[in-house]
């Protein structure tokens, strides 16, 4: 698995895509639906793909400035209010004029909100283009989508029950989700490099990458029990070691475990993906291309059309 990845993002690279392309393409080819050696919803898969999101933001995180990213939040606000609305409108009107179902409509709407924030950071990395301003205001908006992705899906998920859906509820969800980000910021700021500073005395073996790796899948469990997204939780340990004195260090060591995890999630993503669907010879497959086509086109334009929300708003 890890060495067809690493064929098919070398060869990405070659002809001038980044290298993630070829990572999921080696996880659509091992996948279920052609060769079938690998099995994303496999417990041990489904493990170490989390590992290796979990991590990859991570390293994003210590490469990101957080000053920069908050002088950017604006833009990178009204780029992701911008890009949930629209792909959910266009969405759902799209899906009304085909004749689907109500809550259909609601539920593909929805899917289309959302942006990976692990895609989105590994091809920006990939290309080297992680640092500049236009960078951090994608990365910046793909975090506020993933965390209002959360939200939604919470919402979506109790319309399909038949649960009531209150302004109160959404809030309480909305709340959890962006409080847990900005609290951890706000009180990791004040309490990590104390205790950067009390490890570093100790002058213990692995003393910066072990305590690193510790707080990055600490706050991501945080993040996930307290209703965020685990990758959110990831992020944040990075912004926060990233002005330590000691940061080379942590990336190398950090950087050693990415090379193994980080293609294991992209393999699976790849894998997840039935290939089968997409032959337009089987007449069963027509309608699924026709509708899962529009989509792709109305999302298209959605994030694109997004991306010019700081001009609307700014003038």
């Amino acid at each position: 698995m890890l060495g067809t990845a690493r064929v098919l993002g070398i060869l990405a690279q070659r002809i001038g895509q980044p290298a993630v392309l070829g990572e999921l393409l080696a996880g659509v080819l091992l996948g279920t639906s052609v060769i079938g050696l690998v099995d994303s919803h496999v417990t041990v898969v489904h493990l170490l793909s989390e590992v290796g999101v979990a991590i990859l933001l991570f390293e994003i995180g210590l490469e990101t400035d957080l000053r920069q990213l908050l002088k950017v939040g604006g833009a990178a606000t009204a780029v992701a209010v911008a890009g949930v609305v629209l792909p959910f409108g266009l969405g759902y009107g799209t899906c009304r004029l085909l004749g689907l179902d109500n809550l259909v409509c609601i539920v593909a709407a929805a899917s289309l909100t959302a942006t990976s924030v692990g895609i989105t950071a590994r091809v920006l990395s990939d290309l080297g283009r992680l640092r500049e301003p236009e960078s951090q205001i994608i990365l910046g908006a793909a975090v506020i989508d993933d965390v209002v992705g959360l939200v939604i899906l919470a919402v979506v998920a109790g319309l399909a029950e038949g649960r009531d859906v209150t302004i109160l509820g959404i809030a309480r969800e909305t709340g959890l989700a962006f409080g847990f980000l900005v609290g951890t910021i706000v009180v990791g700021r004040w309490v990590v490099p104390r205790v950067a500073q009390f490890i570093r005395w100790l002058e213990l073996p692995g003393s910066s990458t072990i305590p690193a790796i510790t707080l990055a899948f600490g706050l991501a469990w945080l993040a996930a029990v307290s209703g965020s997204a685990m990758i959110i939780g990831a992020f944040a340990a990075g912004l926060l070691l990233r002005d330590l004195p000691n940061l080379h260090d942590i990336e190398r060591g950090v950087a050693h475990l990415g090379h193994f995890f980080v293609p294991v999630f992209f393999v699976a993503v790849g894998a997840a993906v039935d290939v089968r669907v997409l032959n337009p010879f089987d007449p069963d497959n027509h309608q699924t291309l026709m509708i899962g086509g529009l989509l792709i086109i109305v999302a298209v334009v959605g994030k694109f059309l997004a991306g010019y929300a700081p001009v609307w708003f700014t003038g």
